[in-house]
């Protein structure tokens, strides 16, 4: 047996035809042709002990031919086809039911949204994201990166996705954030989050609740104002509009990334902590589509 079937556990449906072939041996061996070695007048204890000497002979021909082993080998390749096809038709409709809600998402606004780059760029990654996810973390430094290798056709959006398990960290956060650039503009939302993101542990607990308002101070921003900004949940509202507004446009989890192209609409999702060549060459598609 293969060393990728040696721990195998093979399948009922295998067993069962295993079983049908050799039972399909053991009645040709006993046909009368084989069978007129054995006098008429045997006894019905003579003809069991025949039948089982030819079950035996017959699976140890199988066994010592390896035709068994083959069989079983044959089998599990049939079935690992099977299910590799079937996950990539599940795959293909998952992807075709994401590029449809992805086009619900909404347009880049600059007096609206959180725009690194060039507000006026031809593709926009649009980011939902959590402040304590720890893929959202890992993921923090490749749209900046992206930004700067496009030389201003690609902008980067941040839009504000807290997971319910990571509450109430992620929504104190996403609303801390907003607080920033309510007193300090867009410069302000950017180093508050980049700090968050850098300083963080993630999972929920990776940045304490009392350490929001110490971290505004850091960047100069007034303690007093943005406390009561805090306290207050003025932009509570604003963090649940995001949340909304990603989940109608397919989003489930973090990061949930969207490629926008700003003047034909198309929208292109990819989940997860993507890597930079992956969205880079989705990038290039969508550049490639206007020339």
């Amino acid at each position: 047996m293969t060393p990728s079937t040696r721990f195998f556990r093979p399948h009922a449906s295998w067993i069962h035809a295993i079983v049908a072939c050799c039972g399909a041996a053991v009645l040709m061996l006993a046909s009368p042709a084989y069978a007129q070695q054995t006098p008429e007048s045997s006894a019905s204890a003579e003809t069991d002990a025949l039948t089982e000497q030819i079950k035996q002979d017959v699976l140890r021909e199988l066994l010592d031919g390896g035709k068994l082993d083959a069989a079983i080998d044959a089998g599990i390749k049939r079935y690992i086809g099977e299910q590799r096809k079937a996950q990539a038709r599940t795959r293909a409709k998952q992807q075709a039911r994401a590029a449809g809600a992805a086009k619900n998402v909404r347009r880049v606004s600059a007096d609206r949204d959180h725009i690194y780059g060039n507000p006026d760029a031809i593709v926009s990654l649009i980011e939902y994201s959590d402040f304590e996810c720890p893929f959202c973390k890992r993921f923090h430094a490749t749209p900046k990166k992206l930004v700067e290798a496009y030389d201003g056709k690609v902008n980067w959006v941040y839009r504000h996705f807290p997971l319910a398990f990571h509450n109430p960290g992620a929504q104190k956060q996403a609303e801390a954030s907003e607080c920033a650039a309510a007193l300090g503009g867009n410069d302000a939302f950017w180093r508050y989050t980049d700090l968050v993101y850098k300083r963080t542990r993630s999972n929920g607990k990776g940045f304490p609740i009392n350490k929001l308002v110490p971290l505004a101070k850091e960047i100069g921003l007034d303690e007093a104002a943005f406390r009561q900004c805090l306290d207050e949940g003025r932009f509570a509202e604003r963090v649940k509009d995001d949340l909304e507004e990603g989940s109608r446009a397919g989003i489930t989890g973090t990061p949930g990334n969207i490629l926008l192209h700003n003047t034909t609409g198309q929208a292109v999702p990819r989940s997860g902590a993507a890597q930079f060549d992956t969205l880079k060459q989705l990038i290039d598609q969508l550049l490639a589509s206007t020339g």
